[in-house]
């Protein structure tokens, strides 16, 4: 690589499994990026004063942006199939991502992770207000969430000049050099603006 430069979570490896009713040994499968998700998903709830538990069984949808598959890479790396667990596929999966938010909440709406690179939660994010206009759902959580945990991709980008050398990206300037590759997690709680207003929701920004 020709760049020093990116931007990482610290402790991405830490996660109370018991609190989300997850067993260690599941989720030493799990990538982090799910656990992550889980995490900012709790958070977003709670930070909207959307209570978990009466939550379970209402039309909530989640939408998340996923790109990245840098831990199953990782777990997969020897080629040995004797390495291959029971909660590989589960916990490694773009699919299973939103499916695990739906399935800890109890949510009974849409569910969908979306791979559209760069531009997945942003995605993300205009198909679950598509899904709250045509009333697939009340309520949804739409984010991304993005980890680094191997070079091999950082390493590709350089071989093809797409990163900045200095650490800046400068989107739509002139003077743009390329990208820079980062991590984090963030996920927001959207309703239709008038089902916001009628439940008496702290509405804190609308699209």
């Amino acid at each position: 690589t020709y760049t020093k430069w990116g931007y990482f979570v610290d402790g991405v490896d830490q996660f109370d499994a018991p609190f989300f009713g997850i067993s260690r040994r599941e989720a030493v499968s799990m990538d982090p990026q799910q656990r992550l998700l889980l995490e900012v998903g709790w958070e977003a709830l709670e930070n909207a004063a959307q209570v978990e538990d009466r939550l379970a069984g209402s039309d909530t949808g989640v939408f998340v942006g996923i790109t990245s598959h840098d831990y199953a890479d990782l777990n997969l790396a020897s080629g040995d199939p004797r390495c291959v667990g029971t909660h590989l596929i589960t916990g490694n999966s773009h699919n299973a991502a939103a499916g695990r938010l739906s399935y800890c909440f109890g949510f009974q709406g849409p569910c969908v992770a979306v791979d559209t690179a760069c531009s997945s939660s942003l995605v993300a994010v205009h198909l679950a207000c598509r899904s709250l206009l045509d009333g697939e759902c009340r309520r949804a959580l739409a984010g991304g969430v993005n980890l680094i945990l191997s070079p091999v991709a950082t390493i590709a980008l350089s071989q093809g000049r797409v990163l900045a050398a200095d650490g800046r990206c400068r989107a739509f300037d002139a003077a743009a050099s390329g990208m820079v590759r980062g991590e984090g997690c963030a996920i927001v709680v959207l309703k239709r603006l008038s089902h916001a207003i009628e439940d008496g929701d702290n509405i804190v920004a609308t699209i």
